[in-house]
């Protein structure tokens, strides 16, 4: 998949060596919930009761890859701000490939005039619900908060990969950056 090769090679240029594909878990969860990062162990869980399709799956993949890129590059507080983790979770709504039309159509979520937006907005806000016991008003004004800087943070893909081509280009764009700043 082009979205987890692009976040393990920015890891590891990065110097995330905490992170390794032997953090990969599948396990039972309740819920609604598809997958989570667990940062004191840098393991992703993968619900594997609830992800039935590999695209899915991909997108959970990517968006727990988002949250580990963010711990690691971040140094996120998860327990205690968390204003950092809206921003992360506004990271992996918005470049993840949660909030694709695609999805959103068959999710029957569709409009027209910011959507995106809107639907990141939304999913941050639903993650944060589900993982923290903060009231939702906490939640909004966290996200509300850190919404225009977070949502614009693109690293390390550089643009937001609305399908699998756009994720492929950012990753040979991530590939070939040194090799065009070398020549500025």
């Amino acid at each position: 998949d082009p979205y987890a090769q692009l976040l393990l090679e920015a890891m590891k240029q990065s110097g995330c060596t905490v992170f390794q594909d032997r953090h990969f878990s599948c396990e039972n969860c309740d819920g609604c919930v598809s997958g989570g990062f667990d940062s004191a162990t840098s393991q992703i869980v993968l619900c594997q009761n609830n992800i039935r399709q590999q695209s899915h799956m991909n997108r959970v993949v990517t968006h727990e890859l988002i949250h580990a890129f963010d711990h690691c590059r971040a140094h996120v507080d998860w327990f205690k701000n968390v204003k950092h983790l809206a921003c992360s979770e506004i990271r992996a709504a918005n470049l993840s490939g949660d909030c694709t039309l695609m999805n959103e159509i068959a999710r029957f979520k569709f409009g027209l005039k910011r959507h995106h937006q809107t639907c990141v907005r939304d999913r941050a806000l639903r993650s944060i619900l589900a993982v923290r016991k903060v009231s939702k008003e906490t939640a909004e004004k966290a996200v509300d908060e850190v919404f225009d800087a977070c949502f614009n943070d693109l690293e390390p893909f550089g643009r937001i990969p609305h399908s699998k081509t756009d994720a492929k280009r950012a990753y040979k764009d991530f590939q070939n950056r040194d090799r065009y700043n070398a020549n500025l």
